[in-house]
């Protein structure tokens, strides 16, 4: 999308560009067939995938494994893409678009950290009410597409 800007040199209009912002998800799968979610510190409130913004010069798979160590102190090991999510409501704050990985936890244990404020283990069929940004239509994916049918 452009908007006009006036430059304050010469007068002239200068367009600006404003471009959604590039993030990624992370479902991390653990060895209990449970997924990490964590509790956010900082609004918008609720129960989300690890996840955060991709850094300039950086690859969503950086990004990825960078995102879950923040917050969660896990490494993982990325398996494969979900998919990508882009509706411009899926974040309050601003239009993002998210890259959603499955990984795996390669060992340890879930601590918070960063942005998250709890770190909880959840069945990906049964996640929390209180699910922040589009969170719980990535799990009802994830769930269709990637897990068996049998609970």
């Amino acid at each position: 999308m452009k908007e006009a800007l006036i430059c304050p040199h010469c007068g002239g209009v200068v367009e600006k560009y404003r471009n959604p912002f590039p993030t990624v998800d992370i479902i991390i799968e653990m060895n209990d067939d449970k997924i990490i979610l964590i509790r956010r510190k900082n609004p918008p409130f609720g129960w989300a995938l690890p996840g955060g913004f991709v850094d300039y010069g950086e690859s969503l798979e950086s990004a990825a494994i960078r995102e879950a160590k923040e917050e969660t102190s896990l490494d993982v090991e990325l398996m494969y893409q979900l998919g990508a999510y882009s509706d411009p409501d899926r974040d309050p704050r601003f239009h993002t678009i998210s890259v959603v990985f499955v990984a795996k936890a390669k060992g340890g244990r879930p601590r918070a950290a960063d942005d998250a404020q709890e770190v909880g283990m959840f069945d990906p069929r049964n996640p929390p009410q209180d699910m922040a940004f589009d969170h719980a239509k990535i799990l009802q994916d994830y769930s269709r597409l990637c897990l068996s049918k049998e609970p």
